[in-house]
């Protein structure tokens, strides 16, 4: 029997090409299914700006570690949640992939799947007073522990036992392979779902990913050639002119040492929150913008500045829903710059940021750093190109199965990626939220402070929203 011709691999990867275009142009496959994977693979756009500024400040702080602490109510075996880990990195190659730099540039490279190994801490053997602080002191350490991202792998767990009936999963992850909605919906759900069908001898309720983050990271940087042009455009004209530069605290004063992080937790009451909910409703915005445009008030307060950079996070990657329930990084920075010019009310604010929200969301696909780079920004070492105080609201996630809860504000990294990052997460209870910042910019005191003014001013806007700014602000 003659064999047939062996192709070269630029032919093979070609024929490869024409069947994955027949199939899309016929409807068998998706866009993304059809867009075949480079190799070697490139970084995502936001895993790109991730690992070059990793490579400055890793050495100073640990500024892309991200925890959660999973709470198991019950009894809990280790090597099940070994097994469950096991089958997370096998689904998801996102969580088995390290990073190298080939000709110049970084790139993933894919590792076959493998056994995790879960470390483990029996603290119930000490005072029941002592468990809670060891299990905080632990998960801290491990959180603060510094990644090599050639290496991997690019997480850690811990499984910390304070009692027969009481576990906690204390997991970080570096931002290569994490973003929030990993952290928060897809690891937990995931995590929780796969011990209770184990644990009950049955199978994944999961069926395999047809998509996996190397084929995003391809798909969009070849979407993105379509509308770099006009998104670019867009941010050239938001951004034109003399850029504003927050002078807050100490006159916009850099601190000694960039990078450095702290949290300091806090909370808005159901209450509070049920009233932002319904003067979002009433003013056809959503919670988001309600909440900066006060934090934007707040900020006038203390600078007496009428133009106004906040930076928050788009989830501009998650877009298709071929890659919602993807592990892995997606998020972009985007500048939000508001106008408190002439003392606007402050639905006539709320419709500013209304626009200028949407038009970001529409805008996002570019990468901050290169529009910095058109505008040709060049920041001080340790400032951000645009801005140095970011918020952001993340929605409630679906609840984990019973005997399962979960938590993510209570285990520092040591690092910061800003000055000063409010994070909060919506929740039927209320809102719980976190500041992160850099110690040597703001005391503790400073942001119990700030905190404290923020949540008196939005008492004061659910009471009479139809104040101007001034009075918002006096």
């Amino acid at each position: 029997m003659q064999k047939e011709p062996q192709l070269s691999e630029a032919k093979q990867r070609l024929l490869d090409l024409q069947k994955r275009s027949a199939l899309i142009r016929t409807g068998s496959v998706s866009e993304v299914e059809g867009c075949v994977r480079e190799i070697p693979t490139p970084l995502s756009l936001a895993q790109e700006q991730v690992w070059r500024l990793d490579q400055i400040a890793a050495k100073i702080a640990p500024l892309h570690h991200e925890s959660i602490t999973i709470h198991r109510h019950g009894p809990c075996d280790p090597a099940l949640v070994e097994t469950c880990l096991a089958e997370i990195v096998r689904r998801h190659e996102i969580w088995r992939t390290t990073f190298e730099v080939v000709d110049g540039k970084p790139v993933q490279v894919v590792h076959p799947p493998f056994k995790v190994k879960l470390a483990t801490s029996d603290l119930s053997n000490l005072p029941e007073c002592e468990r809670d602080d060891k299990a905080l002191q632990l998960a801290t350490q491990d959180a603060k522990q510094s990644f090599d991202l050639a290496s991997g792998p690019l997480f850690r767990a811990r499984l910390v036992t304070l009692d027969d009936n009481q576990h906690r999963l204390y997991l970080t992850a570096h931002q290569m392979i994490v973003d929030g909605i990993t952290v928060f919906d897809i690891f937990p759900s995931e995590l929780t779902a796969l011990y209770e069908n184990f644990s009950a001898g049955k199978p994944s309720p999961f069926p395999d990913l047809r998509s996996q983050y190397a084929d995003f990271a391809c798909w969009q940087r070849r979407s993105i050639v379509e509308t770099k042009k006009q998104q670019l455009a867009y941010w050239q004209k938001q951004l034109a002119g003399a850029l504003p530069v927050l002078r807050w605290p100490n006159q916009g004063m850099r601190p000694r040492q960039p990078y450095r992080g702290a949290l300091q937790p806090f909370t808005l009451s159901q209450r509070l929150c049920e009233q932002l909910r319904d003067l979002a409703r009433s003013e056809g915005v959503t919670l988001f913008m309600v909440l900066l445009s006060a934090w934007a008030i707040l900020l006038h307060r203390y600078t007496h500045q009428e133009d106004i950079i906040i930076g928050t996070l788009a989830p501009s990657g998650r877009k298709r829903i071929e890659f919602q329930r993807l592990m892995g990084y997606f998020l972009n920075p985007v500048a939000l710059r508001v106008n408190l010019i002439g003392n606007p009310d402050f639905s006539s604010l709320l419709a500013q940021v209304r626009q200028l929200t949407l038009a970001a969301i529409s805008h996002d696909d570019i990468p901050i750093e290169l529009i910095a780079d058109s505008l040709q920004v060049t920041p001080e070492p340790g400032r951000h190109p645009f801005f140095n105080v970011a918020l952001s609201v993340s929605p409630d996630v679906p609840p984990l199965p019973p005997g399962w809860s979960m938590t993510y504000m209570d285990v520092e990294s040591g690092g910061a990626r800003w000055d000063l990052y409010v994070e909060m997460n919506d929740r039927p209870e209320g809102m719980i939220g976190r500041a992160q910042y850099n110690p040597d910019l703001f005391t503790a005191t400073t942001i119990t402070q700030t905190l404290e003014d923020f949540l008196s001013l939005l008492e004061k806007l659910v009471a009479a929203p139809s104040q101007s700014i001034a009075e918002l602000a006096g």
